[in-house]
């Protein structure tokens, strides 16, 4: 997403495969999650600060399982919260579970380094 807000970009079925293109080397973390869901509601102010650290380095983004079944299908997410790293269009790290903000940050930072 090229627009300067600040915060997690929402991904739906049309715009993930051009997030993920439109990143180029930059990772993209997407969080799959549901809006009725514990942990995941412990990891949604975190995902946002995030966005807002790694704003220009990162894509930080979301996916509502319950609004975009087949994403989370199509990317084996069987728990949520699901976080899973791409770079250059591939999946190169997966964390299920609330993994807290270290945990989040250690994901991009090892995708950054790759």
């Amino acid at each position: 997403m090229s627009d300067t807000n600040q915060g997690a970009a929402h991904l739906n079925q049309d715009t993930f495969t051009k997030t993920l293109a439109d990143a180029g080397d930059q990772p993209v973390m997407v969080d799959f999650y549901a809006e009725w869901c514990g942990p995941c509601k412990m990891a949604a102010p975190v995902i946002e600060e995030l966005a807002t650290e790694y704003a220009g380095k990162a894509v930080i983004a979301k996916v509502d399982v319950d609004a975009e079944s087949k994403l989370a299908q199509d990317h084996r997410v069987m728990s949520i919260p699901t976080v899973i790293v791409f770079k250059n269009g591939e999946e190169v790290e997966r964390m299920t579970g609330f993994a807290g903000k270290d945990g989040y940050v250690k994901m991009i930072e090892k995708a950054l380094g790759e």
